[in-house]
């Protein structure tokens, strides 16, 4: 075999540490990307967030700013920091603290005569809400270790997971003559705790203690209590003709035993515990300008970057190499983070209005007209990969007149019509969210039925389809939402 040199051209995608850091920028939502932002901001000392003031400074290129460095560097420096009472031949590697303090500079609108202290808000659980109760209900000591035994033993939604035999046990070590007496009495002490009904073993028991709070002469309380006790698996079949048969009780009395019976609580626990809630910051705005749909960025879910003007002058005056490539390395990470996040806001602003594009129907006429669209629908119409539009929308969230929307919830597939055309399974979703809601509670819609309606509406539908479309939107099947209210 002859060894020969052969000289040949090709292109290729080189994974640089800047694409890479775009790319990871592009995929972090709005509160992964403003602690991406602040750890930069930590780290490089070169990086700052713009404020107001330096609004028209942003108009002048960074590469303007190192050609005139030089020469104005004496006067702009020399005034800022006579402006601080700082020494202008501060040495390179002094540190902050040597020449200011911070405490020195009141802080602006602080307060002179007043300590304002924030109270936020309590946050209890469950069981230290009923151990409270239980140390101002003077137990005694045997009782209180009984108590807390049972008060462990009860989980979020209220009810008691250990048998009373269990918890006696448990006890035991402690006090070895307790009995099981004691413990049921404690345990009924501790089943009148706010919320009532708490540390139940079973659903009818939380209920009946609900009950027994209601005042004697409270309407149908008795056959309320009796239809709990020996019913309760017609009343979660929502059985009402076979239960009126068994209790003898007319329509008009059933409908008052339901009424009672709202009023109660199966999981009691959950009245209590106080979910914290949950809060997204939307990417982009939609507004309608002069009849049109427009997208704009959310200016408060990123921060405006530059690059630090006083440090980047002091490039040129280091004394040292080392100061010097230190300087420049930084600024030039900066430079780079900051065309990273505008790559992506650029990015962002292109995806979003291709989906407005697509979906304005949504946004005149709401979610039953929303058009069937994926990934590639935008990636061909803004000529991107369909990998890039999927980082694109992930974790993003839209302001619309309509609500907040993350940016999947506009991608759905496709249902093909009577007529030829295609609706989106979004809008099929809805279509039967509203049907539901406009059904009789007496007599609500089979699946079956649902079909039929919408294929009057030329949408030919599966049943099995609506059932699965029902399911995703939490929606019970007919024989559980019957109701007499």
């Amino acid at each position: 075999m002859k060894q020969s040199l052969q000289l040949k051209l090709g292109q290729q995608l080189t994974m640089t540490p800047q694409l890479q850091q775009a790319i990871r920028l592009l995929q972090l939502s709005s509160l992964d990307l403003q602690q991406e932002i602040q750890d930069a901001l930590d780290n490089n000392p070169l990086l700052e967030v713009s404020s107001e003031d330096d609004s028209s400074a942003d108009d002048v290129s960074l590469q303007e700013f190192e050609s005139s460095a030089k020469d104005n560097d004496s006067m702009e420096t020399g005034e800022a920091v006579a402006q601080q009472d700082i020494p202008q031949d501060l040495p390179t590697d002094s540190s902050w603290d040597d020449v200011y303090s911070a405490s020195t500079a009141p802080t602006k609108g602080s307060a002179t005569g007043e300590d304002f202290t924030y109270q936020g808000e309590t946050s209890e659980s469950l069981h230290d809400y009923l151990t409270w109760q239980m140390e101002l209900s003077h137990f005694s000591e045997e009782d209180e270790a009984i108590g807390r035994a049972i008060i462990d033993a009860v989980d979020e939604a209220g009810y008691l997971t250990q048998t009373l035999e269990d918890i006696q046990q448990a006890v035991n070590g402690e006090f070895p003559e307790v009995s099981d007496a004691e413990v049921c009495m404690v345990l009924k002490r501790v089943q009148r705790f706010d919320p009532v009904g708490v540390a139940a073993r079973t659903v009818s028991e939380c209920l009946l203690i609900q009950l027994s709070q209601k005042p004697a002469d409270t309407p149908l309380l008795q056959e309320t209590k009796a239809i709990i006790s020996d019913y309760l698996d017609l009343l979660a079949a929502r059985d009402y003709r076979t239960l009126a048969r068994k209790t003898k009780l007319k329509e008009d009395q059933l409908r008052e035993v339901m009424r009672l019976l709202h009023q109660l609580h199966p999981r009691p626990g959950e009245t209590v515990v106080q979910r914290e809630s949950e809060y997204v910051i939307p990417d982009v705005s939609v507004v309608k300008h002069n009849g049109r749909w427009a997208v704009e960025l959310n200016p408060d879910s990123v921060p405006k970057l530059q690059v630090n003007a006083e440090y980047a002058a002091l490039s040129g005056q280091a004394k040292r190499s080392e100061d010097s490539e230190y300087i420049k390395h930084h600024m030039q990470d900066a430079r780079w983070f900051i065309k990273s996040i505008e790559s992506r806001n650029e990015t962002l602003l292109k995806v979003t209005s291709a989906i407005v594009q697509r979906q304005q129907a949504f946004f005149e006429h709401g979610e039953e007209s929303m058009k069937p669209m994926v990934l590639n629908d935008i990636a061909e119409a803004i000529d991107m990969h369909e990998s890039t539009v999927s980082r694109v929308t992930t974790q993003k969230f839209m302001h619309t007149p309509r609500g907040i929307f993350e940016l999947k919830y506009f991608f759905s597939s496709h249902v093909s019509t009577e007529n030829g055309g295609e609706c989106s399974s979004t809008a099929i979703r809805a279509i039967i969210r509203k049907l539901v809601a406009a059904e009789t509670p007496a007599k609500p819609l089979s699946d079956s039925k649902i079909a039929e309606l919408m294929a009057e509406q030329g949408i030919q539908v599966a049943r099995r389809t609506i059932a699965k479309y029902r399911e995703s939107l939490h929606i019970p099947p007919s024989n559980q939402r019957k109701s007499l209210l």
